[in-house]
């Protein structure tokens, strides 16, 4: 059931389910807290798990111009204080897993285990920077179709006729994202810090998902920062949507990982 606290004077959505170990999910960009509804179900049967609408998605308002990874981090820390929840593991898809590492250099000693999904502890390159510049002025242009455009890119093409409806379903979704929460998002994932010497240091458990066709992320690249950072590692074999396109294989991990 969807709960909400007021931060910064904005609203801001989470969800709690199931007892045990905490587990915070937190989603990626366009997304919302209603990706996790599978993973919830599973996990909740022995975990306690927090779901949140980052800031400008979902139910959740906007802080600002810019959403920093430090300013979601932030967030997710009120929404924890609130639950008087002091440990936890973290599993964060793509945007979720740059708000992870933030939270966790922040306040290491409350962090069990970090997952990045589809994710990357790397800075965005001076192209990447450019593009999301260039998107910025585009989605105030045509927002629709660059929504669309940005949700088919996500997944492996293989996969677009076999998993039609949850493309169609992720679309609706990510149309209900605000053109400021798009533009925030994009402003603070181009200015995000390189992590992989604190992921390396860190002692706490780590575990990288990665898509061998991730449209986004090169899986050779990933799988050579797992090795730096000292990570676990799991190459599924379908693109940057790995709780759709890879469901079953995910959770098995993800049951593993949170197990103490």
């Amino acid at each position: 059931m969807q709960d909400s606290i007021q931060f910064k004077k904005a609203n801001i959505s989470f969800s709690d389910t199931g007892k045990g170990t905490a587990i915070v999910l937190l989603h990626g960009f366009l997304e919302n807290a209603k990706m996790w509804k599978t993973i919830t179900d599973e996990l909740s049967k022995k975990n306690r798990i927090i779901t949140i609408d980052l800031p400008g998605h979902g139910n959740s308002d906007c802080l600002g111009y810019v959403h920093s990874m430090d300013l979601f981090a932030e967030t997710i820390h009120a929404v924890l204080k609130h639950l008087r929840i002091r440990k936890y593991f973290i599993i964060g898809h793509s945007l979720g897993g740059y708000v992870a590492l933030a939270m966790a250099k922040e306040k290491t000693i409350n962090v069990k285990g970090i997952c990045l999904m589809n994710s990357t502890t790397a800075d965005d390159s001076e192209e990447r920077k450019k593009l999301r510049i260039r998107a910025n002025k585009m989605v105030q242009q045509n927002f629709e179709n660059m929504i669309k455009m940005s949700v088919s890119n996500l997944f492996h093409q293989e996969n677009t006729l076999k998993f039609k409806e949850e493309i169609n379903q992720v679309k609706t979704e990510a149309l209900q994202t605000s053109l400021q929460g798009y533009i925030a998002a994009n402003e603070g994932m181009k200015n995000r810090p390189n992590s992989l010497e604190f992921l390396k240091e860190s002692t706490f458990k780590k575990l990288m998902i990665i898509g061998k066709n991730d449209r986004i992320l090169n899986a050779d690249t990933l799988i050579e920062e797992a090795k730096k950072t000292n990570s676990e590692y799991l190459v599924l074999p379908s693109g940057h949507m790995s709780h759709i396109e890879n469901t079953t294989e995910l959770i098995a991990a993800l049951k593993d990982f949170v197990r103490i």
